[in-house]
């Protein structure tokens, strides 16, 4: 650290102090509130980054406190500060976003951003700097390439978490460098970001084949393909929804940890990677058939209109979120070119709305625990915790009695020569159905019912018992 104390210690905000940059925070968080803001944002483009900041400013709803700001930097700049240096914030993003981050951290003696005229970006910053400080007077601390005009007039250059090539450029410059590294290891972040312990989910489009009794190479080949397809797409889904819930997932306890929440992945790659992963499952839902194709890509909108329209509508985002789970059996369906029975639609459509059902009801037992009112991004209160677990466990129930209908049909003697081992079935459903909601009411439930079942040790029992059921109601 630099001894000498008469310098100010300049530092930047996107990417050094804030793992993360406000410009993208901002166009999110004003998408999130209303799709429309896009068109807009890309209107106000047209007379200059700075005005895109300042009206994209105006229309964000970000909590400052939650922001991922990098502990390190700001370690840095307490010590600094704590032996008598001024600082500075000089940031690119707009002034008031300046100045509620430096009132909030209160270790700047001042702040600078960007007005609706001036972006204080590059030789602009460079400038304005020689112009409040004097050239050669401070040190400053940034990220990016866009930095090297600000370092060239500056005493001492600090960078943060800068690639090997910039580095070897502000060696070059003949100044005292310092370099702080902060980032732990990207890939896993990026891994974990596709979410693949929500993959299990997908595995519902292998359902048709299996209610059917159609093993064939065919069948399975592309209900594998369909599988890989609708992961990919369901992936990109979850890259946009993070984006959008940036705001929500940092008030939660555990979702604060995501990826993007984090900072520990820019969110600019986020729509690169979305779009890539769509693309993905785009061209190998074309070569399984096009009617994959279109199922697919109506899951694909309802997704984003559950994201952008009915996430916050009470049960509205329910029954969404069932027909989200159901259109993967409908899915495997048109990928194996196998016909869904109503016994099968109408059975997926009670279960799975008592397990986004179950879902609700995991948000609201973990609200009333942190003992808030009202969830943020949802149109739930603590008070509907009672209805939504009778729902939950209604649903799930006229789900067993609809199996039981069908056990009793005439129909199910085309696929199993003894159909009265399915009853069985319906017992062990019964069981799990209504210990789900148990669990959940306890507390111990995690986000995702599905996940947790494919995990729970018990879940994982009553699951080999069923299968077991219809294999001897099949052969036997």
């Amino acid at each position: 650290m630099n001894n000498n104390l008469k310098d100010i210690l300049v530092v930047d905000l996107d990417g050094t102090l804030l793992k993360s940059d406000m410009l993208h925070e901002s166009f999110w968080s004003a998408f999130g509130n209303s799709w429309l803001e896009a068109i807009i944002s890309f209107s106000k483009l047209r007379h200059g980054k700075a005005k895109l900041k300042e009206y994209l400013c105006s229309k964000a709803d970000i909590d400052i406190k939650l922001l991922p700001f990098d502990e390190d930097v700001i370690s840095y700049i307490r010590k600094y500060q704590q032996k008598g240096g001024r600082t500075a914030l000089v940031t690119a993003s707009n002034q008031i976003f300046a100045t509620k981050i430096s009132e909030h951290l209160q270790i700047f003696n001042e702040a600078h951003g960007s007005s609706g005229e001036n972006n204080l970006k590059g030789t602009s910053k460079a400038t304005f700097l020689i112009n409040q400080f004097g050239d050669g007077t401070f040190s400053y601390m940034g990220d990016a390439e866009a930095d090297l005009p600000v370092w060239k007039v500056s005493n001492k250059i600090i960078t943060v978490n800068a690639s090997r090539a910039l580095c070897r450029k502000v060696e070059l410059l003949g100044k005292p460098v310092e370099c702080l590294v902060t980032k732990v290891n990207e890939t896993s972040s990026y891994i974990k970001a596709l979410r693949l312990h929500q993959w299990s989910k997908n595995s519902l489009v292998f359902l048709p084949m299996l209610a059917a009794h159609q093993l064939n190479a065919l069948t399975i080949m592309n209900s594998l393909l369909a599988f890989i397809a609708f992961s990919l797409v369901a992936s990109s889904v979850y890259i946009f929804n993070d984006l959008i819930d940036l705001s929500a997932d940092r008030a939660h306890p555990e979702k604060k940890l995501r990826s993007f929440a984090s900072g520990s992945i820019p969110i600019s790659h986020g729509p690169f990677i979305a779009i890539i992963l769509l693309i993905g499952g785009g061209l190998i839902a074309a070569y399984v058939g096009w009617l994959f194709f279109f199922v697919l890509t109506a899951y694909y909108f309802l997704t984003l209109t559950y994201s952008l329209l009915l996430k916050q509508k009470v049960i509205a985002d329910i029954c969404l979120l069932a027909g989200l789970y159901t259109i993967r059996v409908v899915a495997g369906g048109s990928a194996s070119h196998i016909e869904i029975s109503l016994w099968l639609l109408a059975f997926c459509i009670f279960i799975f709305f008592s397990l986004a059902s179950v879902k609700r009801q995991t948000e609201l037992v973990d609200m009333k625990k942190r003992k808030v009112a009202m969830a943020k991004g949802r149109g739930y209160h603590v008070e509907d915790l009672s209805i939504i677990s009778i729902i939950s466990l209604v649903a799930g129930h006229i789900s067993v009695l609809v199996l039981a209908l069908y056990i009793s049909s005439p129909t199910v003697t085309i696929l199993y020569n003894n159909p009265s081992a399915l009853w069985a079935v319906s017992f062990i459903l019964l069981y799990w159905i209504t210990r789900m909601v148990f669990i959940t009411h306890r507390g111990n439930m995690n986000n995702d019912p599905i996940v947790f079942a494919v995990t729970d040790r018990t879940s994982q029992m009553c699951f080999a018992i069923a299968g077991v059921s219809l294999i001897v109601g099949a052969v036997l």
